[in-house]
């Protein structure tokens, strides 16, 4: 059997149309998944392997995607960490990390100890999904951020005041977070995920040096122990830090929608995979629009290999006919044909 589109496009083929699949393409905008979500919530879905291989695969099914990405969450394996955690909707922590009596209390723990249901889950979409599957994890310093912050903040200051104010109990949790990390998508990679996403949702907040002090070698050492399968690497508004991003040991580095993919594939190493870069509200257009602005982000993704995604996960007003179109144009978009598009 030939390999997997995605996974050709993943490891550098510059492949004659684009592999596709989207951030948070199984969630709220498909009936299908909130008539599970009716009988139950976001977390429990997330921890029942049932439910959420079920949810998984419903896009695989209504759209045919190229890949199939892990139904979870970033915060998953934080209660193995012993922080107490809540979804209301958005992710809340109990008792805020303030001081480094709270970060030395943090476990550690063994691999088959953190969220062993991901495990179960992937190991049954592996023998079920007929396309790669994606594991994912939070980067360190995202997770950090929620961790301080105790919830999503728009520029979470506080965490931000802490790196510069505590840099010494700031590394020490970035630390217990890294063997964490790496061990959590080791043990997802065991359990038959084909590529691994770190999303890192917050590094775009922080100036170039803070990144490289705090973020960049902690993504460096997860992504380095990972290197039997494609690596796929994200932050979002995080233009300024291209150069580091470009830097780290992955195959993929994953785009948001504010520049044009030809723009950064300019200023990259040679042969680093681009995904990317569709606005998520453009989804919310007319049917014609949205074959339009797939056929920008296309244009703009030659000149090297390209796996079509969102610069972001899809909204949950999303058209699912509008799914369905953008799918169907990325398929018949020839990338090495400049005639056509």
């Amino acid at each position: 059997m030939s390999e997997a589109l995605f996974l050709r496009a993943a490891r550098g083929e510059d492949t004659a149309t684009a592999p596709i699949w989207c951030m948070r393409q199984a969630g709220r905008y498909l009936p299908e998944y909130m008539a599970i979500k009716a009988k139950a919530d976001f977390w429990t879905m997330c921890r029942t392997p049932d439910l959420a291989v079920e949810v998984t695969l419903q896009p695989l099914r209504r759209y045919g995607m190229d890949a199939a990405i892990l139904f979870s969450d970033i915060m998953t394996p934080l209660p193995s960490m012993g922080v107490s955690l809540r979804f209301a909707p958005g992710p809340e922590i109990d008792d805020p990390i303030q001081s480094a009596r709270q970060v030395r209390e943090l476990r550690v723990p063994e691999a088959d100890e953190i969220a062993p249901f991901v495990n179960d889950t992937l190991r049954r979409l592996r023998a079920e999904s007929p396309v790669p599957v994606i594991g994912f994890a939070g980067a360190p310093l995202t997770l950090a951020a929620y961790l301080v912050e105790g919830k999503g903040s728009k520029d979470f200051g506080r965490f931000r005041a802490f790196l510069y104010e505590e840099p010494r109990i700031a590394h020490e949790l970035l630390e217990k977070l890294t063997v964490v990390t790496e061990r959590y998508l080791r043990a997802q990679v065991d359990a038959g995920a084909e590529a691994i996403q770190l999303f890192d949702s917050w590094a775009g907040l922080l100036d170039k040096e803070t990144y490289d002090r705090f973020g960049f070698p902690a993504n460096t050492r997860i992504l380095h122990g990972l290197s039997r399968v494609p690596r796929i690497y994200i932050a979002v508004g995080a233009q300024h830090l291209l150069a580091s991003m470009g830097a780290l040991p992955i195959e993929v580095l994953s785009v948001d929608w504010r520049v044009p993919l030809a723009q950064v594939r300019h200023g990259l190493r040679p042969g680093l995979v681009l995904q990317g870069n569709l606005d998520p509200t453009r989804l919310l257009a007319p049917e014609v629009e949205v074959r339009r602005a797939a056929r920008e982000v296309l244009r703009s993704g030659r000149g090297g290999p390209h796996i079509f995604n969102l610069g972001h996960g899809i909204l949950r007003q999303t058209p699912p006919d509008n799914v369905a179109a953008l799918v169907d144009e990325v398929r018949a978009f020839a990338r090495h044909d400049q005639e056509i598009g």
